[in-house]
């Protein structure tokens, strides 16, 4: 199968999800994880980067990169973005525009703009997500398989949880030890 040339001008995507993860792992006290991927049951393998908060109020952050080129960015336990949504040509997404929103949803989620809960209705469990920040208040929500609701009603996301902000690295001002100005 050969790749669509219009397509190719989402690679920007690619370099721009690799600077955003580096100057978060910089900024910010994570656990940077690498792995290969299904993204789903037809899909094929794909690389998966993930930005884990060392403290377990903080969501974590994942990077999937597809081969369309694309990104799949995953929030907290169910906020998920694919970028572009769809590559062809009469779309025609602004890969400039989708940078912009990488980057707006990522500070939203380290700023502790995410929130996420169960609901239980008539016809199953829902999730139900928010994200506030600079730029952003949106909403999203999905059924849920009873397994997953349960599983996330024991994590406790039968009420509403709001993640925290990610913490901030600490920084070496200077190499003689502690100094008060």
């Amino acid at each position: 199968m050969r790749a669509d040339p219009h397509a190719a001008r989402f690679a920007v995507l690619h370099d721009a999800a690799e600077a955003l993860l580096d100057e978060l792992a910089e900024r910010y006290t994570v656990d940077r994880r690498e792995s290969k991927e299904l993204l789903g049951p037809a899909d094929a393998l794909v690389r998966m980067e993930r930005l884990m908060p060392r403290t377990p109020a903080a969501a974590p952050l994942a990077v999937a990169f597809t081969e369309a080129p694309g990104l799949a960015l995953r929030l907290g336990r169910w906020w998920v973005e694919t970028l572009p949504m769809c590559a062809c040509e009469v779309c025609d997404e602004d890969p400039s525009r989708l940078v912009e929103v990488l980057r707006t949803q990522a500070s939203a989620l380290v700023e502790g703009g995410l929130w996420e809960r169960v609901r239980r209705g008539v016809g199953g469990s829902w999730f139900e997500s928010r994200l506030i920040g600079d730029g952003i208040n949106a909403r999203r929500d999905g059924p849920l398989t009873r397994g997953d609701a349960r599983e996330a009603r024991r994590s406790g996301f039968a009420a509403a949880v709001q993640w925290a902000p990610w913490p901030h690295r600490a920084t070496n001002l200077s190499g003689s030890g502690s100094e008060k100005g």
